[in-house]
Parts: structure tokens; sequence; C-alpha cells
């Protein structure tokens, strides 16, 4: 990795003495993370005082999250490589300002459609703030124990930010008012490109051009694949509508010639000889699998407590603390043992302790409590998410030349956006499904049970009312479930047949050697 020393570019401002790599750069670089990765969270609980104050339809309020999602998972391959060309600081910096700028415009938006161009803004600057981040360790740091636990940390922060975003949440609309769900990030990105330029030493900055139809066709590409898949699960939709089968056509034209286009430019965004390599390729591949049962887990269980278990936005963003707290721990075990170990124990063991977790949630029903029915299996989850997930962003950049780191972290962090968008809209394909048979029968229970006045409540709104309700989503949480836990299970395949690392390779980990992880 090239030593930042050795930077040939530098402002007028830089002093030698800056960016060493020390505990506040650390907190820059974690802080971006954090703030960007629990914002795709942060807005859930606010959904329902979003949909009253800015008179959303129930179809139209997904576009709250998904203009995020999309915007960031499709665009952080070309945030990767705006770093590498164009040097990784100034471009982290403006990242956040595009970030800070789009929260400011959001919380104030007084129309729907001012929310979501906010929230695509968000996911602009996320997207270019997010993989320099993550580049930015690799050239701050020295190889070995001090950036180990970098890694560490930064892979906390990735793993731990969903549920933190819901905490934050719960507290902001419970106290406060959902705009702030937007606002608290101004402060706070504000403050990071203030202390960015004094404890960060700007990249050397590498020749080259942007690959714009790379981007574009990347990008489109992915919207139109993550659309097919939300698209068929929607009520309106199906596998067999028209509006669906056209947006997986074009998806895979699209990204058809987004391979085309890399394999013949001289500079792409993704260079895929970077999935030559065995062992990043599986990092890439269970980052995939896993983020899409980490998403359908938050997503699911925040369904459940709030409208099963009835639990307020500040209790339910409180019942996903313990979460993050085992998150951090496991992430705090695997940066102290991977040095001995190496990483392919912890990957292995981190997805099959989230594959059980899934597994034990599968179980989940109406009379499931949290304290007996769903602590337990989110503790199992979270302790291995944040065992493997050390592991997996070592795996994915170690080994990868300067120019390229950016771009190395781009499809690490664009593998786990597209992952969770992509297996979150199959999750709720089978969730609608599952829901949709369930209410057939509970339907019928409920003619067979229900009062006058509940019956014409029901002729009146077609909303069935509680226990009935309440069997519905349960069922077809159950069964999103079995599907994640399937995910996870491929995850850990992977990291059992696919990651090969050997002894040698510990010497790396440990500062003393030279050799790229498994070359």
């Amino acid at each position: 990795m090239a030593d930042a020393d050795s930077t040939p570019v530098r402002t007028a401002v830089e002093s030698p003495k800056k960016g060493d790599g020390g505990g506040i750069a650390l907190l820059v670089i974690a802080s971006c993370q954090l703030m960007v990765v629990l914002d795709i969270t942060i807005v859930n609980i606010a959904l329902p005082h979003i949909q009253t104050s800015l008179g959303f339809s129930t179809e139209n309020l997904s576009w709250v999250i998904n203009a995020y999602t999309l915007t960031f998972g499709g665009l952080l391959l070309l945030g990767g490589r705006l770093g590498d060309i164009l040097g990784r600081r100034r471009v982290f910096v403006a990242g956040i300002l595009i970030f800070v700028l789009a929260s400011l415009l959001g919380g104030l938006a007084q129309e729907a459609w001012q929310l979501l161009a906010a929230r695509s803004l968000q996911g602009v600057g996320g997207a270019i703030a997010s993989p320099t981040a993550l580049a930015l360790i690799t050239t701050t740091f020295r190889e070995g124990p001090e950036r180990n636990r970098a890694f560490g940390v930064f892979a906390a922060v990735s793993a731990g930010g969903s549920a933190i975003g819901l905490l934050a949440g719960g507290l902001l609309v419970e106290w406060l008012d959902w705009r702030w769900v937007l606002f608290v990030n101004v402060p706070i990105g504000l403050l990071i490109v203030l202390a960015t330029p004094r404890h960060i030493r700007e990249s050397e900055r590498h020749p080259g051009h942007f690959d714009v139809l790379g981007a574009l066709t990347s990008t489109v590409g992915m919207v139109s694949l993550v659309y097919g898949f939300i698209r068929a699960g929607s009520e309106g939709g199906g596998w067999r509508d028209g509006v669906t089968l056209t947006a997986f056509g074009v998806a895979v034209v699209l990204l058809g010639a987004f391979l085309a286009v890399e394999r013949r430019s001289r500079q792409p965004i993704t260079p895929l000889w970077m999935f030559e390599d065995r062992n990043r390729a599986g990092a890439y591949g269970m980052m995939l699998s896993l983020a899409a049962a980490m998403f359908g887990m938050f997503f699911f269980l925040t369904l459940f407590v709030q409208n099963v278990l009835h639990f307020s936005p500040l209790r339910a963003g409180l019942a996903f603390l313990p979460v993050s707290a085992i998150i951090a721990m496991g992430a705090a075990f695997t940066s102290q043992l991977l040095p001995k170990w190496g990483p392919k124990p912890f990957m292995v063991g981190g997805a099959v302790l989230a594959a059980l977790g899934l597994g034990w949630l599968t179980l989940t029903d109406v009379d499931s409590t949290y304290a007996g029915s769903l602590l337990g299996p989110m503790l199992v989850f979270g302790f291995g998410m944040g065992m493997q997930f050390v592991s997996l962003t070592l795996m994915a950049v170690s080994g990868v030349a300067p120019q390229d780191a950016g771009a190395a972290s781009g499809v690490l962090n664009a593998t786990q956006q597209v992952g969770g968008s992509l297996g979150l809209s199959i999750l709720v394909t089978v969730y609608g499904t599952a829901s949709r048979n369930e209410a057939v029968d509970q339907v019928r229970q409920f003619m067979a049970e229900a009062t006058p006045a509940q019956k014409l409540a029901f002729a009146r709104t077609k909303d069935l009312p509680s226990p009935w309700s309440d069997r519905i989503l349960a069922a077809g949480v159950s069964n999103a479930f079995i599907v994640a836990a399937v995910l996870a299970v491929v995850a850990a395949l992977i990291a059992l047949f696919v990651i090969q690392v050997r002894a040698g390779d510990l010497e790396r980990l440990q500062g003393n050697g030279t050799t790229p992880l498994g070359s």
C-alpha cells in the first residue's frame, strides 16, 4: 500500500505532521461511515410520521427508503474511482458536504417529491464518501496490527450502524420530530468536514479518466433490477406483470453492457481482475448474501415489535441496542485473534451463527415476546455478523494496488448495499406471498368470530383488526426469515469452500510479511 508520506500532490495548507493515523483520524473516518450507514435505518421508525406529514400513499412510502439505497448502492463504484483519481481526502470532504446539504433539504421538505429528491441526493453523497472512507484507512494506517485495529472499528461501525439508526430514529421521533432524523446529520457532517484537513493527509492522485459509461450502465442496471424485485413483491405487480418483466429485461441488458464496457475500458471503475482472486471474490459473495439477511432482520423485526408487540418508536429503537453492542463485541473479539488464527475461521463461524440466529427467528408467531423469543436469536445473529465483518473487510481490500484501493472498497460497499436492497426485495416478496395466503384463512376466521361492529369497520376500511392482522404479519415474517437463513447458509458455504488462506499469510496480518493475502 502507498505510504501517506509519499504523497506527490499536496494542498497549500498541508503540514507534514498531519494525518499520522492517530485516534482522531480514525474517529473522523468512523464517524462518516456511521452517519452514512445508520441513515439507511434511522428513517424507518419515522415512516408513519412522514406519511402523515407529507401525504404519502402507503405504496409510495417505501420510496423514502429506496430512493436512498438505490442511489447509494448504484453509485458506490464511481465514488471509489473518484477518490483514486482526484485525491481521497478532497473527495471525502465533497461527499460529506453533499450529504449534509441533502439532509438539510430533506428536513425542510414540504412536499413528498422534495423529500424523495433529497433522499436520492443523500445517496449520492454517501456513495462518494463511504468507499473513500474505507480507502483512507489503507493510506492512513500502517499495515499490520494498527490497520487491523482500524478495520475492526470500521467494521463494527458498518455492522452496528443499522441498529444504532433504529435507536436514534426512535429517540428523535419520540422526543423531537421526524425531521430531526435528517437534521441530525448536519452538525455531525460539518464537524467531520472541519476535522478532516487537520488529521487526514491527502492521498496520492492517480492519473486516469472517469468511466462514465460504466457508471451509467451499472447504476441504472442495478436500479432497474431492484425495482423489478420491488415491483414483483407489490400487490399491483407480480412476477408476470409487464412492468416487472420489463424492469428485469432492462437490468439484464444494462448489466451485460456494463460487463462488456468494463472488459474493454483501460481504466474501468470496477477492474474485473479483482474477481479473479478467489478470496476477494468470495468475500464479495459473502457480503452480498449476509447484507441481504441483515437488512431483512432489521426490517421485519421493526415491523413485528411495533405492529404486533405494540412497542413505541423509542422502545422499538431500544430493543435493537443489544444487537449493536454484540456486533461491536464480535468485531473486537475478531480483531484481537485475527493475526493468530487468520480470517477463515471467523468467516465460517460468523456466517454459521448468523444462520442459526435467523433460523431461530423462523419460530416467531403472535405469542412471541421480546425477551423470551426475539432477544436470544438477535444476539446470536449479531455476534456472528460482528465476527465475520472484520475478516470480510480485510480480505476484500488486502493486496490491492494503491491506485485500485478505492475501486476495491467501492465494490465491497456496493455489494453490501445492493445485496441489502436486492435481498430485502426478495424477502418482501416472500413475506407478501405468505401473508396474502394467510390472509385468506384469517378473513374466513374473522367473519366467523368477529362482532357486528368489527365486521362493519372491516367492510369500510378493508383492514383486519388485531389479533387477525397480527397473525398475518407473523406468518409473513416467519417465512421471510426462512429465506434469510438460507442466504446466511450460502455465505457459510462460500467461506468454507471458496476462501483459502495459507499459514504464511498470517505474517502479513501480524505486520511481518509482504505477501498479499491468499496470493
